[in-house]
């Protein structure tokens, strides 16, 4: 399954990129993710719990950045191992550009999976599939900007604009 797409963020190149090496951002933005050990250099150790049509599975695994282009790229790869309900692998190559407005974070997402989840179909892996980038990507925008306007305006009595949890995290 192959995917494509980007998101504007509301945050500096140099902000969206320490975000994305951050292993408690990527922790965060992993739906189903329990655990994230390990560094950069050496990978981290994931265990991340999903449920894929009737499936549902604890995923363990390994996640590599590679590729790195310091403030421009990087690969962001990985695999799990869900017992008997199968494997699944995959990576995405994120691309960042300046914009305007902030970031456009560009993403290039490649994924299989094999054994018992492979027999729910494709038509329901390629959906699934989907919905973990554009809620991994989503999440990571909310990390760095913060809640949507209308979001804050509901929950903050002083009006004052929140910043994402990363932005406050680094003094941004």
């Amino acid at each position: 399954m192959k995917l494509t797409d980007s998101r504007e963020i509301k945050a500096d190149p140099a902000t969206v990129w320490r975000a994305i090496l951050d292993p408690d951002v990527l922790k965060e933005c992993i739906p189903g993710c329990e655990s994230l050990t390990g560094s950069i250099a050496e990978g981290f150790e994931a265990a991340v719990v999903q449920k894929v049509g009737p499936v549902k599975a604890r995923f363990t695994g390994v996640v590599h950045l590679t590729d790195i282009d310091e403030g421009r790229s990087v690969k962001i790869s990985g695999e799990g191992k869900g017992g008997a309900a199968g494997f699944a692998k995959g990576g995405a190559v994120v691309t960042l550009e300046p914009i305007p407005e902030g970031t456009r974070l560009t993403y290039d997402v490649d994924a299989s999976v094999g054994g018992k989840i492979a027999q729910l179909g494709s038509r329901i892996i390629d959906g699934f599939a989907k919905k973990m980038a554009d809620d991994f990507f989503a999440r990571f925008q909310q990390a760095v900007e913060g809640p949507e306007a209308d979001e804050v305006a509901a929950t903050d009595e002083t009006d004052e604009k929140k910043k994402g949890w990363f932005k406050r995290l680094i003094g941004g």
